[in-house]
């Protein structure tokens, strides 16, 4: 009985411990998600591959239209890290039970992130019920449909009697352009592209007074961070060195990052004037990864379910957030 045991044990180590046999073996690739036309530090790194260099293998960087999708292709095991995740899929995800972690906040935006109105409509917020039954162009449960709600329900606009079309971004600033829609929501050079004549219902600023944060994170799924906890942290401060470059040597870093981008220079500095990055210390305090990420997204949840946006929310979104990694990093 011993010998079997013993050979039994033997044979699962040797399983165990083989090439390509473990979960936690180091892979050759990944992939990461991001966002096209979202001018962001670390896409130096990307650019340089000093991602690659400091992981020790090829990182894959896939586009995607919206948060939602970052999500979906994340649980369909697609993706291992999206870099600017809009909070807001990132609730929604893990309050339908997807297996995914916060490990940082990518970029805060508030001012690249916004609902404009066609000029010829001469709606404000001073007659925002005027949209009432008007069609308005919207990416669905991303951090901009938050901000539109939320916008209207403080401008006490009835969101029943509204005509929400889904939309990104750019589709959005189509409709908007060809007077389609009355309203179009989004984000980065979409954004620019739908000002002009027209102009925002609420300014960024006015949004921020009443309590509305406009952030993206740094989402993993669960399975990468548990089987891969150094490249997560590894990854984080290869972000944190891009910060720090683009802080440091601007002149150098905008082209690139305005390449990478798929932006002039001229619009790519412009957004990313707007935007700010956050490296370690900052990450690690009450205001986000030590408790103030994970209070709002509760009360985003809570929100949701109010306006019958989502059906129920989670009791605690801490356990989706984890600051143990920035801690990690040196």
């Amino acid at each position: 009985m011993k010998r079997t045991i013993a050979a039994i044990l033997a044979t699962a180590l040797a399983t165990a411990f083989a090439p390509g046999a473990t979960a936690a073996e180091k892979p050759e690739a990944i992939t990461v998600a991001y966002f096209p036309e979202w001018p962001t530090a670390n896409q130096v790194a990307q650019a340089e591959r000093w991602y690659d260099e400091e992981m020790g293998l090829e990182v894959k960087w896939r586009p995607f239209d919206s948060g939602v999708q970052m999500a979906d292709a994340m649980v369909a095991g697609e993706v291992d890290i999206s870099y600017s995740m809009g909070i807001i899929p990132f609730m929604r995800a893990v309050s339908g039970g997807a297996p995914l972690t916060t490990v940082g906040i990518a970029v805060s935006y508030a001012e690249n992130d916004n609902c404009v109105v066609h000029y010829k409509a001469a709606i404000d917020k001073a007659n925002a019920h005027e949209l009432e039954g008007k069609k308005i162009a919207v990416p669905f449960g991303t951090v901009t449909h938050y901000k539109l709600l939320r916008t209207l329900d403080f401008l006490a606009v009835d969101t029943g009697k509204l005509d929400l079309v889904d939309m990104v971004s750019v589709k959005g600033a189509e409709a908007l352009a060809r007077g389609e829609v009355t309203m179009a929501c989004g984000w980065g050079g979409a954004l620019r592209r739908m000002l002009g004549k027209n102009r925002v219902l609420m300014s960024a600023r006015e949004q921020t007074k009443i309590g509305i944060r406009t952030f993206d994170v740094v989402a993993v799924t669960n399975d990468f961070a548990e089987a891969h906890p150094d490249l997560v942290t590894a990854f984080l401060r290869v972000s944190d060195r891009a910060a720090d470059y683009l802080d440091d040597h601007p002149d150098e870093a905008g082209p690139v990052i305005a390449e990478a981008a798929g932006l002039s220079l001229k619009e790519s500095n412009i957004l990313l004037s707007r935007f700010q990055f956050y490296t370690r210390d900052a990450q690690l305090t009450g205001t986000w990864m030590r408790g103030g990420v994970q209070a709002f997204t509760r009360e985003v949840a809570d929100f949701y379910v109010e306006q019958g946006a989502m059906p129920e929310a989670l009791d605690d979104y801490g356990p989706m957030f984890d600051a143990g990694f920035y801690e990690r990093v040196r």
